[in-house]
């Protein structure tokens, strides 16, 4: 068994544990570590007896994930006080929104960016505000600028001039030249309330929407951190109404694969028309586990095919090498640093 292996089983089978042999715990941890994911790992093994050195490590990783969990509910307070004035509750997504709930998804969970989702009448309102309060764009260059208002479903990246936070403003959770087109209006108006202003999004739209950032949005990087969040959403709060859902958002697709996928990694309890996985699922599994035992990422071949597959997504093939030809010009002109 190798280290992405172990690591997987560890979390499904956290009481083999002391099976490890403690040579084997490096690797282990280092993938860990690479896949956002030992925080979680520390939770998982929480009371067991483990190697001195592991139980420091895991103990720093709890340590590290109570910090970046107060640290993303205060960001979140202060991004629902400055746009306080829409009127609108800040619908809160991903790791900030798992933590915000108080979900098991969120426990250990490495959160970056602040992700929102706002209706899209109210962000020119919404990016003034911010601006007002002290986050500034993140990206300068007229291009990018208008290739997010135009293409992206999301504004431009921000970032507190001060806090150095970053917050990502949706309008939707897909971009407009996708082929799915989830329904923006349907995420919002069944969002749940949360205390002072924020929301997350129902239950079954959270997983709808880890699946559509997983499978239908991306390369895959972090996969098995993302596909955990689909398999701890479900086995705490279960997938009624979940297979209609999909429909609504034109994602059943991305789901029927987050499901298979996360029951074989994970064994995520799901209906018997998902346990078994076909040959492209088998592919994303391969790309889900391209690291080495140091952790390094590998399959260089496996990886390109869905970096590649990652941008024709998102938009159509015409528009998809327009924007590649200028985004390779502005790399040739650019002065080469010193």
């Amino acid at each position: 068994m190798n280290a992405v292996e172990a690591l997987i089983d560890l979390l499904r089978h956290p009481e083999g544990s002391a099976a490890i042999p403690l040579g084997a715990w490096t690797q282990i941890l280092a993938v860990a570590r690479a896949e956002t994911l030992l925080g979680t790992l520390a939770y998982r093994l929480d009371g067991r007896r483990l190697p001195a050195v592991v139980a420091a490590v895991l103990a720093d990783a709890k340590d590290e994930a109570e910090q970046v969990r107060r640290a993303a509910l205060w960001e979140a307070n202060r991004i629902a006080l400055t746009l306080a004035p829409l009127g609108h509750p800040v619908i809160l997504l991903k790791g900030t929104a798992f933590v915000a709930a108080g979900l098991a998804a969120g426990r250990g969970r490495g959160i970056g960016d602040c992700d929102i989702l706002l209706p899209h009448a109210l962000l020119d309102r919404a990016e003034a505000y911010l601006l007002d309060a002290g986050w500034e764009w993140l990206k300068s260059d007229p291009y990018d600028d208008l290739y997010y208002r135009r293409w992206m479903h999301e504004l431009p990246p921000l970032v507190h001039g001060e806090r150095g936070h970053m917050v990502d403003v949706h309008h939707t959770i897909l971009p407009p030249t996708a082929r799915p087109k989830p329904d923006a209006e349907a995420l919002i108006a069944d969002a749940e309330m949360l205390a002072g202003g924020l929301a997350t999004l129902c239950h079954t739209d959270m997983i709808v929407h880890a699946a559509a950032h997983l499978f239908a949005d991306g390369e895959l990087s972090g996969g098995l951190r993302n596909l955990w969040d689909i398999h701890a959403l479900i086995e705490e709060r279960g997938m009624a109404g979940l297979k209609e859902r999909a429909r609504h958002h034109g994602l059943s697709s991305a789901v029927g694969r987050a499901l298979r996928l996360s029951h074989a990694l994970y064994g995520t309890a799901v209906p018997d028309a998902w346990h078994k996985l076909n040959a492209t699922d088998k592919l994303y599994r391969r790309r889900m586990t391209a690291r080495d035992g140091w952790a390094r990422e590998r399959r260089r071949l496996t990886r390109t095919a869905f970096y590649i597959r990652s941008h024709a997504i998102r938009m159509p093939l015409p528009l998809l090498a327009r924007h590649l030809w200028i985004k390779w010009r502005k790399g040739k002109a650019a002065p080469a640093s010193e």
